[in-house]
């Protein structure tokens, strides 16, 4: 992922990568030999790098439970000007508060790698949503990917398409029974959650088996049609009005791609993503993927799993410590197979 966030801010004619910190020495020496650095702009921590090079931007593409701690030491710095982490945001709800507030004191942007947002599939389907083309939002329904990993795109996208609104409540359950580890982190197999947002609206994702209960990916359900995002057998965009149905150009994007990945370590996405960061800074205003608006969907995740452990609905804001997947799994409560080595 680091390599997509170097090739990200290389492609934008104001930015150029300066330097790379990476405690494997062997990892930083093939990232610098990849983006032209001198072996002087090659380090072991990031800390001696932002002391030596004072950069502007900070991207941290290091595993989630590391990005508390990098993304503070960065704002803390008093050497950077804002600060691009990867998603997801943190593995507890204590560290993603955290992140924001010391970026807040230091008057450091930051913003986290919610790319999708910058997809014509969504961005289509936030403008047809303005636009009144279904009347008032009533639902999003999300059926693709998990809930912690995907969910920070998936949730995120929901947050996006209700006008970044916070939630009230979330009520969830799910179920783990053949282990699956990634990023260090413990990820359901199976997952139910529904939320309802301040202004009414409604989010649900079903995630692993039963996924399939739409016939799409994201399904925006509003008071006089619908929007369906990534049809099964069908256009990636689409609205619906009763039986009228009518396909809507993305220009041959999908959810992922635009379409011109080749040769390139990640997508188009990651650019528009990059080049938010630095116009938001420019501009002097908030970026659409900022880590305030993160934690909107940090803490839908987060007492999603809290839902779980309480065996109920979990009203925010809420007090959730730790990370409960991770506790539930470590307490013996949930006891997931061991899988594949």
């Amino acid at each position: 992922m680091g390599y997509r966030h170097a090739e990200a801010f290389e492609n934008d004619p104001r930015c150029a990568v300066v330097g790379v910190a990476d405690v494997v020495p062997e990892h930083g020496t093939a990232f610098g030999e990849t983006f032209d650095l001198p072996e002087t702009a090659v380090y072991e921590d990031y800390e001696t790098m932002l002391t030596e090079l004072d950069p502007a931007i900070a991207t941290v593409a290091v595993p989630p439970a590391v990005h508390h701690d990098v993304v503070v030491g960065c704002a803390r710095s008093h050497t950077v000007d804002a600060v691009h982490c990867e998603k997801p945001m943190a593995t507890n709800w204590p560290d993603a508060r955290t992140m924001v507030q010391e970026c807040w004191r230091n008057d450091v942007q930051l913003t986290f790698n919610r790319q999708r947002r910058f997809g014509k599939p969504f961005v289509e389907a936030k403008r047809l949503l303005d636009e009144g083309e279904i009347g008032d939002l009533e639902r999003v329904e999300i059926t693709w990917g998990d809930f912690y990993d995907i969910g920070a795109h998936t949730v995120d996208l929901a947050g996006m398409f209700n006008d970044e609104h916070g939630a009230e409540w979330v009520l969830a359950a799910l179920d783990y029974r053949e282990e699956d580890v990634r990023f260090g982190t413990h990820q359901e197999n199976q997952m139910w959650a529904q939320w309802r947002y301040d202004n009414g609206v409604y989010g649900t994702l079903s995630g692993g088996e039963g996924g399939d209960f739409a016939d799409a990916s994201f399904v925006l359900r509003g008071t006089t049609g619908e929007i369906r995002i990534d049809v099964d057998e069908g256009p990636m965009l689409e609205v619906a009005h009763g039986g009228d149905r009518r396909a809507v150009d993305v220009d041959g994007e999908t959810m992922h791609v635009t379409g011109s990945e080749d040769d390139r370590y990640g997508s188009a996405f990651q650019d528009r993503s990059a080049s938010e960061v630095v116009d938001a800074f420019e501009e002097d205003r908030e970026p659409v993927i900022s880590g305030r608006r993160g934690l909107n969907t940090a803490e839908i995740l987060f007492a999603g799993y809290e839902s779980v452990r309480r065996n109920g609905r979990v009203d925010l804001p809420a007090e959730i410590d730790g990370h409960p997947l991770e506790e539930m799994v470590e307490s013996g409560r949930l006891t997931p197979e061991p899988g594949d080595e």
